[in-house]
């Protein structure tokens, strides 16, 4: 079995280009996207595996999110195996160690959009989201929820939203200092 390591820097560029293969550009369309996108994953909660050439063969990441007011959680997405790498139980060994990493780091409840019947196995089940809905078009059938510890999703309703740190964007003025940092050199 292929090691399941933490994401590091140098597997971004590996990490974009499995989950382009995997999903293409429609993964930028979905509502889960609304939720992940100018925010860091949850510290410590974004894995890979490397295949026997180094490259990425699986990526998964964490997001912190609301369940609702006052209903912490975190949104796993996306999932992805590289083709040559499925049914050998990859995916869900990455499963199995980003809930792990999530309930040893403390974490209560974890959301996620996805097939049913694959996520039933880890606990997933759309019991728990009945009165949660995403920003944007989503299939209510594929959001499911999963209590790390018992109760933590108990009375959640209302909008998922995004809660966790977001990424650190230039100011245009430091973007204009930049570009003409950039002309002057030149």
């Amino acid at each position: 079995m292929t090691e399941i390591v933490l994401e590091t820097v140098e597997d971004v560029a590996g990490r974009e280009s499995l989950l382009d293969l995997c999903f293409g550009d429609a993964r930028f369309e979905k509502a889960s996207e609304r939720l992940r996108e100018g925010r860091l994953p949850a510290e410590g909660l974004s894995f890979c595996a490397h295949g026997p050439d180094g490259r990425v063969a699986a990526t998964v990441r964490l997001w912190h999110v609301g369940a609702g007011p006052g209903k912490p959680a975190l949104l796993l997405g996306p999932l992805a195996v590289h083709p040559w790498f499925r049914a050998r139980g990859l995916g869900a060994a990455l499963m199995r160690h980003a809930l792990g990493a999530a309930t040893a780091k403390g974490h209560r409840a974890v959301l996620l959009v996805g097939d049913a019947p694959y996520y039933a196995r880890f606990g997933f089940s759309t019991a728990p989201t009945r009165e949660l809905w995403m920003p944007g078009a989503y299939d209510r059938d594929r959001l499911l929820g999963l209590e790390l510890k018992p109760g933590a999703l108990a009375g959640a309703r209302g909008l998922i939203s995004p809660t966790g740190a977001r990424v650190a964007m230039p100011s245009l003025a430091e973007l204009l200092a930049r570009e003409g940092g950039l002309r002057r050199s030149a």
